[in-house]
């Protein structure tokens, strides 16, 4: 597609192949399916102001025959801003049929302002031509599922952590190399990542080390926050570095895996763990502003649970 960046060493057309766990070389990157041809939205970062934006969304989203997907949405319609997704957005399967039928009637009315990140269920049955496709280039600017763009004065990177599907997220990997140079090159003072799987969590899944050196590269640029889901409940960390030790300078993780799926309970309790909720499905609305941030977990309708703090950049 014109206008979209190929990656080296591997013939285009090529799709993703599903996170099952075959690693491919770190040395290869693989390019993405072909995305849709479709512009980007007009208006990605919609903002009260120049000094405060709004990004908000959650993961793990839609199931056909629930209406878990529509109370979250529904709580989209009545904020403004941009919307994330922390991958997962579809289950039972991810083909065209399922982001048409599934997500699009509930999140989908949301697309032209969303930004997704991919989950290993986005793989689901064996690449992520369908998800690249109903997201289009907002999914794949590059023409690969990592990217970066900015809402208001905050720098948003975007990765990928089906690692194996990918060629790797470890130090030196394609993904890796690429958010590195894109840290180096920003002039932001602050910096919000989003990727699927959870670095630490307390949830069924655990911490997840394939994203350390993720991690380790943020930290070293001075970056503030990390959006994962996979897990499917809502788990804020206090701020730590990448071996988990808590430090006045790291990075705070939310886990935000409340979009839709089915709830899930805690089974242990992570260091640094500081607020944990399994009961209620929900968003994250996250006020960016020139020096800090502000969040707030809404709960869907009839939801008590909510949590709410403020941060500032380093």
């Amino acid at each position: 597609m014109p206008g979209l960046a190929l990656c080296v060493g591997i013939a285009a057309g090529v799709v993703l192949t599903a996170c099952d766990r075959t690693a491919l070389p770190s040395s290869t990157a693989p390019i993405a399916s072909p995305v849709s041809a479709s512009p980007p939205p007009a208006t990605m970062t919609p903002a009260a102001s120049d000094d405060v934006a709004t990004l908000v969304g959650a993961g793990d989203i839609a199931v056909c025959g629930s209406d878990r997907d529509e109370a979250t949405a529904a709580l989209l319609d009545e904020i403004p801003g941009t919307v994330f997704t922390l991958g997962d957005n579809v289950y039972g399967g991810a083909r065209a049929e399922h982001f048409r039928e599934c997500y699009g009637p509930s999140w989908g009315r949301h697309r032209a302002r969303t930004r997704p990140v991919a989950g290993n269920h986005d793989y689901d049955p064996g690449d992520a031509s369908a998800y690249l496709e109903y997201f289009g280039v907002a999914a794949a600017p590059e023409g690969v599922t990592w990217y970066a763009y900015e809402v208001g004065s905050w720098q948003v990177i975007a990765l990928d952590s089906d690692c194996e599907a990918v060629g790797g997220c470890d130090a030196g990997s394609p993904q890796e190399r690429w958010l590195v140079e894109t840290l180096a090159g920003s002039d932001a003072r602050c910096t919000v990542a989003l990727w699927h799987h959870p670095l630490f969590s307390s949830g069924a899944h655990g911490n997840d080390g394939r994203t350390q050196a993720f991690w380790r590269a943020l930290d070293a640029a001075g970056a503030e926050i990390v959006l994962t889901g996979h897990d499917h409940n809502y788990e804020r960390f206090a701020v730590q570095d990448a071996e988990g030790r808590p430090t006045d300078e790291g990075l705070r993780q939310f886990v935000v895996g409340t979009g839709g799926v089915a709830l899930r309970d805690f089974a242990r309790t992570a260091h640094n763990s500081e607020v944990r909720d399994a009961s209620t499905h929900g968003v994250l609305a996250l006020t960016l502003r020139d020096d800090g941030y502000d969040w707030r977990f809404v709960p869907v309708a009839g939801g008590t649970f909510t949590d709410s703090g403020t941060g500032r950049c380093r």
